[in-house]
């Protein structure tokens, strides 16, 4: 029932409805897909892809299925994608087009994650940083040390403004979670 009502706030745009989601159901997507993959990093950008995507088109979700269920219907496809443009690229050089149309995920409000994040001093958190993938630590660096916005951080790192929004929540997360451990 908790699912439903997240899934229901997340259509409204709700940003902690979005990282409960995205908290709850990362495992089992990143999970599936390194099983499928065999490859760490192919099966998180395939994950954070698919959360960029599951979020953009969230209001065309059908209840008569299965969140989770949706989630890796949506990761099948962008692993397809994925292949596709790898054996494309073996051919051609391709160049997309993105979307300048990104669902607007409202990042003004700290999180937890944040309010934790700011707390640490600064060697201690620098620390704590470096025992992220150097992924997570690029997008941590670039919007709280350089303090580029999220537009910046992809047009910087050349990807999806969804993507860059679900890898620093996810980076938060994980950050956050090393941070209670310590």
């Amino acid at each position: 029932m908790e699912i439903k009502n997240k899934i229901e706030k997340a259509k409204l745009g709700d940003q902690i409805a979005f990282t409960y989601l995205l908290d709850h159901y990362w495992n089992e997507v990143y999970g599936f897909m390194l099983q499928r993959t065999e490859n760490e990093t192919d099966a998180e950008d395939i994950t954070i892809e698919t959360f960029s995507k599951a979020f953009d088109k969230i209001a065309t979700y059908n209840a008569e299925f299965q969140f989770n269920t949706w989630l890796i219907a949506i990761a099948k496809n962008v692993h397809i994608d994925l292949l596709r443009k790898k054996k494309s690229s073996l051919f051609i050089d391709i160049t997309d087009e993105e979307d300048d149309i990104a669902y607007r995920i409202a990042d003004t409000t700290p999180s937890a994650e944040d309010k934790l994040i700011t707390e640490q001093n600064l060697s201690q958190l620098l620390h704590f940083i470096k025992q992220l993938k150097p992924a997570y630590q690029e997008v941590i660096q670039m919007r709280y040390f350089q303090e580029m916005s999220y537009q910046e951080i992809s047009e910087d790192l050349n990807e999806p403004l969804n993507n860059v929004k679900i890898k620093l929540l996810r980076a938060k997360k994980l950050l956050s979670e090393i941070i209670t451990k310590s």
